[in-house]
Formats: C-alpha cells, sequence, structure tokens
C-alpha cells in the first residue's frame, strides 16, 4: 500500500466535500462519487476506472489493497463513522471519477441490437441501482436515467448497482423528449412496463429496444407512455411488482428470448 496520510480533523475540507456529497446524493465538488465497501473499491480498480483517493479507518486500513498511484487518507474510527453514509461501515470509501455520457455518446455505443433501459422517474436510489445491476446480468447495452430518476452518483445508487454502473454506458439527466426523438430515430421499438400490458412473453424483444421502467408511484411518464407499446409481467393475487424486480424480469425475458 503506498505511504498514506492521516486526517485528524472534522474540519477537513475533503472530509467536509464528502459529507456534503453524501448529503446531497451526488458527487462531491472535484466530481468524484463516494463509493463506500470494499467491494465497491474493487469494482472500480478492477473496471479500470480513475480511483483519485481512499479514506480509510484506522482500523480498517490494512485491508486496504490499492495501486502506489492512489492517495490513502487514514481517519481515525470515531470520525470516519461522521463521514459514512451507512450505519455499520466496512471503514472505506473510494472517491471514484466517473465515466459519463451524454445522450448521443451512448447511442454509439448501443446500436446494433441494442437492449437500452429507461428510467423514467424512478426515483429511490436502491431501486435504480438494482435496476442497472440487472441490466448488466442480462446484457443491456446501455441506461438513461431521465430526469427526476435518481441520480447514479448517489451513494445508494452506487452500493445498490454493485460496481455495474462502473461499466455499463449510461446518460443522466435526460429530458423524456431527447430520449424518445433519440430512441425513435434509431429505430428502438419502445416498450412501457406497465401492470395490465401484454405479457413480455408475447412481444419480440429480440429486435432493437428500450424497457421503460416508470416511477414507483405514477409509472411511465406521457411523453414515452405515448411513444411505447405496453407490457406487463403476468401475475397472481398482486396487481404489480416493485420497480427492480419488475425490470429484472423483463430483462431476463429480453435475455432468453435472444439466446441465453
Amino acid at each position: 500500500m503506498p505511504k498514506a496520510e492521516t486526517i485528524t480533523s472534522a474540519a477537513n475540507p475533503l472530509l467536509k466535500d464528502v459529507r456534503r456529497a453524501i448529503a446531497r446524493g451526488g458527487l462531491t465538488a472535484q466530481g468524484l462519487c463516494v463509493a463506500e465497501t470494499f467491494h465497491l473499491l474493487e469494482e472500480a480498480l478492477r473496471s479500470h476506472c480513475e480511483v483519485g483517493t481512499v479514506l480509510a479507518a484506522e482500523s480498517a486500513v490494512a485491508r486496504v489493497r490499492v495501486p502506489a498511484r492512489v492517495q490513502v487518507a487514514v481517519v481515525a474510527d470515531r470520525l470516519f463513522q461522521s463521514v459514512a453514509a451507512t450505519e455499520s461501515s466496512q471503514g472505506v470509501i473510494a472517491l471514484v471519477k466517473p465515466r459519463t455520457w451524454d445522450l448521443w455518446d451512448l447511442w454509439d455505443l448501443v446500436r446494433g441490437t441494442a437492449l437500452v433501459v429507461v428510467l423514467d422517474g424512478v426515483q429511490d436510489p436502491g431501486n435504480a441501482g438494482t435496476i442497472v445491476r440487472a441490466a448488466e446480468a442480462f446484457g443491456a447495452t446501455g441506461v438513461l436515467f431521465l430526469k427526476g430518476t435518481a441520480s447514479p452518483f448517489n451513494p445508494k445508487t452506487l452500493r445498490a448497482a454493485a460496481g455495474s454502473l462502473f461499466r455499463v454506458p449510461f446518460a443522466h439527466g435526460v429530458e423524456p423528449a431527447a430520449a424518445r426523438e433519440a430512441l425513435e430515430q434509431n429505430r428502438v421499438k419502445l416498450f412501457a412496463a406497465v401492470p395490465a400490458g401484454r405479457s413480455a412473453a408475447e412481444v419480440d424483444l429480440t429486435r432493437p429496444c428500450g424497457l421503460i421502467i416508470g416511477s414507483e408511484a405514477r409509472g411511465v411518464g406521457a411523453v414515452l407512455r405515448a411513444a411505447a407499446q405496453p407490457v406487463g409481467i403476468p401475475t397472481v393475487g398482486v396487481e404489480s411488482l416493485n420497480a427492480a424486480m419488475a425490470a429484472g424480469i423483463l430483462l431476463y425475458e429480453a435475455r432468453r428470448q435472444r439466446g441465453l
């Protein structure tokens, strides 16, 4: 492990910056995302992301294994707990420079048999991150975070995605009308997840397609709903499923049709 510096003051500018980023659910002033847990640190390094600094609690610093180029800052355990986003912290926070794409950059990566996941107002960071994890697992080619959706840089989103946000191409803050225009121009068939839509097993998900997952409370917004074919998941005894669960099932069905 490279030589570590020690932080002893709660007023340290780096700690204050990390606290603000966690409170806002976004990036630090330097544009870094707050990735807490050893797993996320390992996933960031494995995915060849740029890790700027690692904050390590004194009790956990011996477990930190990073390249010599990565700066490590040791923080007293009690002080670290005042910064950490989780109640039972593992004692490590990686500040990672995220890869970012705008809508049209992203499209260059999803041509051909595209399978794009569109998050339209999914506000729970845990749901958003879990959907990105499922997107990677079932071969999605990109994810769009529309305006009103939880930030991909929210520490809770990052933890739920478990490293997938370091690898899956995504664009965020996209206006619904712009997303619709880009997808339609590139002949991507849109499917909106709704409780009473046609069964996913009965529609063709082998062609370039976009799966739209709507807000937990209101469903898919009017802009995209007007351009999409409704698709649903047959259930017994319940009307609808959690957004992340529904997305996982639809993504699995797309993967099944395309040949596991």
